[in-house]
């Protein structure tokens, strides 16, 4: 067997993870390019496995299954995060998660959906303003820098 197709298809595969990591926003294909390569690194330990087999029988196997049972734990944590992130923010934009130590803003109290609309009114939490008025800028309106 030629180990070089198997490599180079393995490198294009860790290539295309690598750039859906760095420029996705959504948190859920951030997931999926890791796992592309998760697939990736299994693609090489098992041609490295089916190539120099000599030298550890079955290794590359078997690390492959690891990284399989690594992957499965990954992505159950991995959509824990990003749906307590969608509860608490609305959204799953990786870009707008807060990094800093303590919480940035305090949390939406029940019943009061991610857009500040009380559920089942048409009132925002906090104000007297019915919200679809004439100074409410719906979800995708353009809104000036300052009010992001």
């Amino acid at each position: 067997m030629r180990p070089v197709i198997p490599y180079v298809t393995a490198a294009l595969l860790f290539g295309l993870g690598v750039y859906g990591v760095l420029r996705r926003r959504n948190a859920v294909l951030v997931l999926m390019a890791v796992e592309l390569m998760l697939n990736a690194v299994n693609l090489i330990l098992i041609t490295a496995d089916t190539t120099a087999r000599a030298l550890l029988p079955q290794g590359g196997q078997v690390f492959a299954l690891f990284v399989i049972v690594l992957a499965a734990a990954e992505i159950g944590v991995g959509l824990a995060i990003v749906l307590q992130l969608y509860r608490m923010r609305a959204s799953v934009a990786v870009d707008e998660v807060p990094l800093a130590d303590g919480p940035a803003t305090e949390p939406i109290p029940a019943g009061v959906t991610g857009s500040g609309r009380v559920a089942g009114s048409g009132r925002v939490a906090g104000s007297g303003r019915v919200a679809g008025g004439a100074g409410d800028a719906g979800p995708g309106a353009q809104r000036p820098e300052g009010e992001r």
